[in-house]
């Protein structure tokens, strides 16, 4: 149950932290699934993998060169180099594990295994390569000079014992632990998987996000413009930051103001969602069709709906059940979504830009809807703040949130903002340093597309000075 002081009226706006204290009570994350391996990328890991081979398994060595016993090689040097015979090739894959005895190398290459009597490896450019003079920089191809792997070498400097190999189990051991639960399943991650044999793993999987545009006057980018339209970038953007949130997302084309299409298409893609993000349509309009659409409705046909009676959101009832908060009747626990009731609450939010915004939960599987406001910086911002720490929330993760740290205010005069709303300004940090980008108005999408942070101005300041430290989330 959310801890965050809750709006004291109908009409009393909700403070931002109580709005994402009610979606991440609701939210649970998906019920793990075997992947294989890059399919697993980027997912959250929920089992402990341990060794079951060492690494490497066996020891070999780090450098292309000569196999030999370091006792060979005492007082070895550029005037008095040490003569060895060379009996034999090693090279990475299977060998004929030649062994090497007392004054014999085996010209050996990175990777392969040490062979048995040898201790230590001398790198190609040590020796002379076999060649008769004196230290070479590399070794000839055994496809042109076979003979290489026969004959003597002479080698110009002493080494220690172990000197370039790789010891069995230098890497990890047998038995020890090599990835935690809750590990983020990053290349070097897949990688080790992949080194101890494993090809498919049980994760979280990545959450399936739906992204819809609301607006009859919006219009394919790529298509002219009529007078009164304008190109849809809400639904790109917000797809784009889905997909950087770790979602695998889909957009669907912009919906016009219509809330009968609008709620057939929203449940023609509830087989694909696991979160539903829609933008526009949220206010206080005549045409808002989001709230219209979704004000009342459940999701569920109508004889479920009724059977489920008051817990549906539907009736007489049904306002109220819409308004309480969610986290008040989600049960705790891993897979209680679908017990939440259904129903969608649309809200006032004590913010700057994104004041209007819904969420609930809908259809057989409770799935729950961010209903963002249509302004292209409101719908990106109410994204950062609610929509992003509901997906990683959803895909495993722990840390939900956007970095943060303090910066001084770097601008040519007071930063002003509306009382009792939280204010987040498009803003370019660095070194330190806040500087807005671009005024307050939330359709400025020139200026976001230069924000890399949104500068905090609390809901108790009305004005920010020059010079004043001031949270700033971190976008980049």
């Amino acid at each position: 149950m959310s801890t965050t002081t809750q709006p004291q009226g109908p009409e009393a706006p909700w403070p931002v932290t109580a709005h994402l204290d009610d979606i991440l009570a609701t939210v649970r994350p998906l019920e793990p699934i075997e992947l294989q391996l890059l399919d697993a990328q980027g997912c959250v890991l929920v089992e402990d993998v341990t060794v079951p081979l060492s690494l490497p398994p066996f020891a070999n060595s780090s450098m292309d060169g000569y196999a030999v016993r370091a006792a060979d090689l005492a007082g070895a040097g550029e005037d008095a180099p040490v003569t060895l015979k060379v009996v034999g090739d090693a090279a990475a894959g299977p060998s004929p594990g030649l062994p090497v005895a007392e004054g014999e190398a085996v010209r050996i290459m990175t990777g392969a295994p040490l062979p048995e009597g040898a201790d230590t490896v001398v790198p190609v450019e040590w020796t002379d390569g076999g060649l008769g003079a004196g230290p070479v920089d590399r070794m000839t191809p055994h496809s042109t000079a076979p003979e290489g792997a026969s004959g003597t070498v002479r080698v110009f400097r002493s080494a220690e014992p172990g000197a370039h190999v790789r010891a069995a189990g230098s890497d990890v051991r047998e038995g020890d632990l090599a990835l935690a639960a809750g590990t983020v399943l990053g290349p070097p991650q897949l990688g080790l998987l992949a080194a101890l044999g494993r090809d498919t793993v049980r994760v979280r999987p990545r959450p399936r996000v739906v992204v819809l545009a609301t607006g009859s006057e919006l219009v394919q980018p790529g298509e002219s413009l009529a007078p009164g339209q304008i190109h849809d970038s809400n639904s790109f953007a917000l797809t784009a930051a889905a997909r950087d949130a770790g979602a695998i997302a889909f957009r669907v084309g912009a919906i016009g103001d219509d809330a009968e299409t609008l709620r057939a298409t929203i449940e023609d893609q509830l087989i694909r969602a696991d979160l539903v993000v829609t933008s526009g349509g949220v206010s206080v309009g005549a045409y808002d069709v989001v709230k219209e659409a979704l004000t009342g409705w459940t999701g569920l046909p109508e004889a479920s709906a009724e059977g489920e009676g008051e817990d549906a959101g539907t009736g007489e009832d049904a306002p109220a059940a819409q308004n309480r908060p969610a986290a008040e009747s989600a049960p705790a626990g891993e897979g209680a979504r679908a017990e939440t009731p259904r129903g969608v609450a649309f809200r006032k939010l004590a913010m700057q830009p994104g004041k209007p915004q819904g969420f609930g939960t809908i259809g057989r599987d409770a799935t729950p809807v961010l209903a963002l406001p249509g302004n292209p910086v409101s719908a990106y911002v109410s994204f950062e703040l609610f929509v992003r720490p509901a997906i990683r929330a959803l895909a495993g993760f722990t840390d939900l949130h956007r970095p943060t740290v303090r910066a001084v205010v770097d601008a040519p005069k007071a930063l002003t903002s509306p009382a009792g709303r939280r204010q987040y300004l498009r803003a370019r940090h660095a070194d330190g340093r806040v500087a807005p980008v671009g005024g307050a108005s939330s359709h400025l999408v020139g200026a976001l597309a230069r924000a890399d942070a949104l500068l905090v101005v609390p809901e108790e300041r009305t004005s920010v000075e020059p010079g004043e430290e001031v949270e700033v989330v971190l976008l980049g």
